[in-house]
């Protein structure tokens, strides 16, 4: 009788594993997902998972722009197993072509788009990221545009008494964002000391207004106005007409209202500049536009980018730098220059010499 393994075919019972005993609360487990699951439903998890709970408001709702207007129609039944780089480049030049996107709009589809199957991968939905071996257009550089001091000390006697007046002298004098300009209040200034402090702002999402904390620490800054008399002149003046005239004034109210007393929608405001020098034949410009005019005059007078970027509430000077390539680079005429006078000096010297 041949040996028969009397084990070879035993089955062995195991009870279901327990939850870990551990002293904090476990995470809930989130959807599954695999490579049959297609890209519009990977990004509906992916969005809830990771990027609602996480992001400020106005970034989920970039994000939820870009997919349901553009990525869900262009790739969203197509399952994670057959994105190909090559499938995700014919979207990036879908989108120029058809859709009239800019090169530097495309890479925001793109980073959001890798960040995605980053995250798909990372969970072992997919054995790769396709993304990242697609080849988005290069960004361009946009054109800065600012006023010179004629244009800017026309504006500014123009603006002087209307409400307007503030708003832009906030802009070009301080180098304030617009949502910063909007979302000062009386508690963030001291007119005794003469300090400004950028602690909260005013933007929108979509149409709706929306306030939150800057978006980077470095953007939370207090700037010293003790130099600036005309600005402080018009907030003491600002501040003692409100509390005459039983308008809003209290530390919590806003600083910038439009004609009816009223904070100013961000929108509207831009809207409102643009109309005014329109009316009065000056060169376009926006309110960012104002803040490239800051920039531009801090760098003619010579401020070091140090300053210059803490000011204006940059994370680093590189971030300034970078920014202002083209505007900052016209001071390179002036080192040419330089080195040319130099050659020719020493050349004539030399001629001299001899």
């Amino acid at each position: 009788m041949p040996y028969a393994n009397v084990h070879s075919s035993r089955i062995t019972l195991r009870p279901l594993a327990e939850e870990p005993a551990v002293g904090f609360p476990l995470p809930h487990s989130t959807h599954s997902a695999d490579a049959s699951t297609t890209l519009g439903s990977w990004l509906d998890l992916w969005m809830d998972a990771e990027i609602e709970p996480l992001r400020a408001e106005t970034t989920i709702n970039g994000y939820r722009n870009i997919i349901c207007n553009h990525m869900r129609p262009a790739l969203g039944a197509v399952r994670l197993a057959d994105l190909t780089p090559e499938l995700i480049d014919g979207y990036y030049q879908w989108l120029s072509a058809e859709k009239g996107l800019s090169p530097n709009t495309i890479r925001k589809h793109h980073v959001l788009l890798h960040t995605a199957l980053k995250s798909a991968y990372r969970r072992g939905a997919i054995p790769a990221n396709p993304a990242q071996r697609a080849t988005p257009p290069r960004a361009t550089s946009t054109d800065v545009l600012y006023y010179t001091p004629t244009h800017l000390s026309r504006l500014l006697k123009e603006v002087k008494g209307l409400p307007l007046e503030l708003p832009v002298k906030l802009a070009c004098l301080l180098g304030l964002r617009r949502s910063e300009v909007l979302g000062l209040r009386w508690r963030d200034v001291d007119l005794h000391a003469g300090l400004l402090s950028v602690r909260w702002v005013r933007t929108t999402v979509g149409y709706r207004v929306v306030e939150k904390a800057p978006k980077t620490a470095d953007s939370c800054r207090t700037l010293s106005i003790g130099a600036l008399d005309g600005l402080l002149e018009l907030l003491r003046d600002l501040q003692a007409q409100r509390w005459q005239y039983g308008l809003p004034c209290g530390s919590g109210d806003y600083i910038v209202l439009n004609a009816e007393g009223e904070p100013w929608h961000p929108n509207v405001l831009s809207a409102d500049l643009a109309d005014f020098v329109a009316a009065r034949r000056l060169p376009p410009i926006t309110f960012h536009g104002l803040r490239h005019t800051f920039a531009s005059m801090a760098n003619s007078a010579r401020v070091p980018m140090y300053q210059i970027s803490r000011a204006m509430g940059h994370s680093s000077p590189n971030t300034t730098q970078r920014i202002y390539t083209h505007l900052f680079d016209q001071t390179h005429g002036e080192v040419l220059a330089a080195v040319a006078d130099t050659i020719v000096n020493a050349n004539s010297n030399s001629c001299t010499s001899a």
